[in-house]
């Protein structure tokens, strides 16, 4: 399958190219003018992007888009909003339109209903806001809400769900696993689930 992957360079976006990549797909890696492309499997299609003005045209082709992308923890309220949000909710209306077949969606734990007193309330409410957004749609989706993401690779145990504790830990080698299973499962269709790694 031809899947565009949003984030592809960041931390768990590198991970999942090389996850689909061995799987037999054909990933297609957004990236902006500004991205370090060193890090990503040679010979991966490449596609310009930037989630804060895309071009009509860059989920042409693609069976499958997954939005992998964070606009990074240390940015402004403004930005956040650009990317997570609105960025997400651009690259959804995108994919209905160019009749791409699913949409996966990295959130996070917490979401469904955004705490307020969060310290991340800002963070979730864009991302609940994305995942509202992309379950309006008519596209199958699959939501993935990690609780704390680590840079470890993870073992492929994990629990999804109810199971997962908020206050346990996601390794990215993991999510990018279950993001290439939520890409291609038939049963992922429809899904919104916490998930947390164990170790």
């Amino acid at each position: 399958m031809k899947i565009l992957i949003a984030g592809s360079t960041g931390k768990t976006g590198l991970r999942l190219v090389r996850e689909l990549q061995t799987r037999g797909h054909s990933p297609i890696a957004m990236v902006r003018e500004s991205s370090d492309t060193s890090g990503l499997p040679e010979g991966v299609e490449q596609r310009r992007g930037d989630l804060t003005d895309l071009d009509d045209d860059v989920t042409q082709g693609c069976e499958v888009v997954v939005f992998a992308a964070g606009s990074g923890g240390d940015t402004s309220p403004e930005m956040t909003d650009k990317v997570d949000r609105d960025g997400a909710k651009a690259l959804v209306d995108l994919s209905v339109s160019s009749g791409v077949r699913r949409f996966v969606m990295l959130s996070s734990i917490g979401a469904g209903d955004p705490d307020p007193q969060s310290d991340l309330a800002h963070y979730l409410e864009a991302k609940h806001a994305a995942d509202e957004h992309l379950m309006a749609t008519d596209l199958e989706y699959a939501i993935l809400r990690p609780v704390a993401l680590t840079d470890d690779d993870g073992t492929g145990d994990v629990r999804l769900g109810e199971n997962a504790d908020p206050e346990g830990e996601a390794a990215r080698g993991d999510v990018a696993r279950i993001l290439a299973d939520a890409a291609e499962a038939p049963e992922w269709a429809g899904k919104v689930l916490e998930m947390e790694s164990v170790k």
